[in-house]
């Protein structure tokens, strides 16, 4: 095991791909000679040179227009979006082609194509630099979306979408870009855990939990500030976003009984509130409570001073585990308001 931050374990896992694979091609804004605005592809330009590391225009649109070409001419292009919210200019591409091109020609075609976004907030950055898009593409039928948490997954899971023969929108939460774990480099990535598989994170018997990319932390705090006061969660990390493995996450709650998820982006609309559905559809008589959303405030990203009150910490997210237990949380009466 090498301990990595998780910057350095997505660097890692695009040279293994691509050291394997000599139709793998990075594309992307800065990539090349500067290594990303994160350095994520620093030194695959000396490693493998202009033709498979290829600094593109600003424009996302024909970043994943010429990606698409790439893909349908047999290579495994991965792009890199510099930003979450600069993904919009290539959303047509990505919706209306990449999503259906496999379809549209009746799998005569197939798009070997991973779309790498930086993700989410936490870093205190500026406008269109901290969104949470995932709901979009979640919504897309013929996109494999995924989110990492942690270096290990993070060196795996590029690698399995690499090699997948699905497009992928591959999310990366930046504020965890220098978080260290342990990652195995020995390992075979074909032997690891699926990219579509959820994981149990910390087993529990009060609530589940569902998080995903960097709330899967915050969620594994609230566990062990729950212990306190002998409360017992159980941390899921969904992992894939598209496919969901809801047979994973309906163990838990058919053993729990009540349920709640996390995420950074906008409560409406978004990934909890379709967990959250089916999740009714198939385990309704086993809910002991409704299940809740401790998610980011429906607004436009606020600025850096304001964030921390945009995203879910540890105490809203015990007040929902208080909710969903019928415990005194946020929303009891106080006894001067009872009437």
């Amino acid at each position: 095991m090498t301990s990595l931050t998780m910057g350095a374990a997505l660097t890692v896992g695009l040279h293994r791909a691509m050291a394997a694979d000599e139709r793998v091609i990075v594309m992307g804004e800065d990539i090349g000679r500067l290594g990303g605005v994160f350095r994520i592809t620093d030194g695959l330009l000396d490693e493998f040179g202009p033709t498979r590391v290829i600094d593109t225009p600003l424009a996302e649109s024909g970043i994943v227009g010429t990606a698409v070409g790439l893909a349908m001419r047999g290579f495994r292009p991965v792009v890199e979006i510099q930003f979450d919210g600069f993904v919009y200019p290539a959303f047509d591409q990505i919706v209306c082609q990449v999503a259906k091109l496999h379809y549209r020609t009746r799998g005569r075609v197939r798009m070997p194509l991973t779309i790498r976004i930086p993700w989410a907030g936490g870093v205190g950055a500026v406008e269109h630099h901290s969104e949470s898009p995932e709901a979009y593409f979640v919504h897309t039928a013929g996109l494999r979306v995924a989110a990492v948490s942690n270096p290990q997954d993070a060196y795996t899971m590029l690698q399995q979408a690499i090699a997948s023969d699905d497009p992928v929108v591959f999310f990366e939460p930046k504020r965890l870009y220098h978080t260290k774990g342990e990652v195995d480099l020995d390992g075979n990535v074909a032997d690891a855990a699926p990219m579509g598989l959820a994981r149990v994170e910390r087993e529990g018997s009060h609530v589940t939990l569902l998080a995903y990319g960097a709330q899967v932390a915050t969620a594994l705090d609230a566990a062990i500030a729950a212990e306190d006061d002998g409360i017992s969660i159980e941390v899921i990390d969904l992992r894939s976003l598209s496919p969901v493995d809801y047979r994973t996450i309906a163990a838990s709650v058919r053993k729990t009984g009540r349920v709640v998820v996390t995420h950074e982006a906008g409560g409406e609309a978004g990934v909890g509130a379709e967990v959250i559905a089916s999740i009714t559809e198939q385990c309704f008589h086993y809910l002991e409570a409704p299940p809740l959303r401790v998610t980011g405030h429906d607004i436009p990203y606020p600025p850096a001073k304001l964030e921390k009150h945009h995203l879910p910490d540890l105490d809203r997210i015990l007040d929902a585990v208080d909710r969903v237990l019928d415990r005194p949380n946020s929303l009891t009466p106080t006894a001067g308001a009872e009437r």
